[in-house]
């Protein structure tokens, strides 16, 4: 049975300098890939029914995975809806992905829900490249740079 993927971070940064995160290609390209991941973008198109194409690379092996989705819903910074459908035969079905963000006094509070994960990726794998994610992420977004 596919697996249901819940996340939950705070992060000490504003939910518009996170939203943006989720809907620029070259920041996602930064964050997202777990460590020892590349990242290549496609194509990239952020708008309600518009759609996207990425790859992960794996560094060591050079080995990628590749898969793309479309945009269900944008909320601008409040919550994103999109889904995620693998190019590899292996990862059959279709992912939604649900980001809430909600403005707290340090920041945002961050909550992502996965629906549909793949049997054959172990949750355990999905937990931990979403946390070294998640710290990438804090990485880019947390620095207040003038």
């Amino acid at each position: 049975m596919p697996h249901t993927i819940r996340l939950h971070r705070v992060l000490k940064a504003p939910p518009a300098k996170v939203y943006r995160a989720f809907v620029d290609a070259d920041a996602l390209c930064r964050w997202l890939p777990p460590y020892g991941f590349l990242c290549n973008v496609e194509h990239f198109d952020a708008k309600v029914g518009g759609s996207f194409r990425m790859a992960f690379k794996n560094y060591t092996t050079g080995h990628a995975h590749s898969f793309g989705g479309e945009f269900l819903e944008l909320e601008p910074n409040r919550k994103l809806v999109y889904t995620d459908r693998f190019d590899d035969p292996n990862l059959p079905g279709e992912i939604k992905v649900t980001v809430e963000l909600t403005e707290v006094f340090c920041g945002t509070d961050l909550k992502i829900v996965q629906v549909g994960v793949p049997e054959a990726i172990p949750e355990a794998g999905c937990y931990l490249g979403w946390q070294e994610s998640l710290l990438q992420l804090a990485n880019l977004v947390e620095p207040n740079i003038p």
